[in-house]
């Protein structure tokens, strides 16, 4: 493994996926579930899979069928969105006894996995994962880079998401964040309709 490689991979990597959607639903989960360790886990584990998926396939990822992917990704924000914005959990918002605190571990990390690795289908992130891996020769280094950098985004993204509870009424992040996942789910099927 060339470390140089490695560190390329996460300089491409990182920057790219700072302003990514994927960034902004990880900070949306975190507000939702307040428990930023178990989402950045479930986030982490999405991008493993994510990662190994481009490396194993290098340039051959851009073949896969981009429209039901991105459908599949607005339902899935669309249905977040609807879900955020009908759960108003108890009157006062008072966020340690809220519903999806008493969320079983499991259910968190699982949900955030499967919300990031839909989103993440097909991404630039991953595109470049691919491409470095099919450039490069080196798909061991590309991976550890790659991930690395997507890990280290998605802490970024819960830390900043525990944050907001601090400063924020949990309802009004709850209406913030079905906003936001409304958004995303507008802008998937914009580019799904394009696409």
């Amino acid at each position: 493994m060339n470390p140089v490689t490695a560190v390329t991979a996460f300089l491409a990597v990182f920057p790219a996926e700072l302003p990514d959607k994927t960034m902004f639903a990880t900070v949306v989960m975190t507000a939702r579930f307040g428990r930023p360790r178990l989402v950045w886990f479930g986030a982490t584990l999405a991008f493993a899979v994510q990662v190994a998926i481009a490396v194993a396939i290098g340039s051959v990822l851009s073949l896969l069928p981009d429209r039901p992917v991105r459908l599949a990704v607005a339902a899935l924000f669309a249905t977040g969105a609807v879900i955020l914005w009908r759960d108003d959990g108890d009157e006062e918002g008072d966020a340690t006894t809220s519903a999806a605190r008493s969320f079983p571990a499991w259910r968190v990390v699982g949900t955030v996995f499967g919300v990031v690795f839909l989103a993440e289908w097909g991404d630039l992130t991953q595109l470049a994962t691919a491409s470095l891996a099919a450039s490069t020769g080196d798909p061991l280094a590309v991976y550890i880079g790659s991930l690395a950098a997507l890990s280290a985004v998605a802490a970024i993204a819960a830390i900043a998401g525990q944050a907001l509870l601090r400063v924020l009424p949990e309802r009004v992040l709850r209406r913030v964040a079905a906003g936001i996942f409304a958004v995303l789910a507008l802008v998937a099927l914009v580019e799904a309709i394009r696409g």
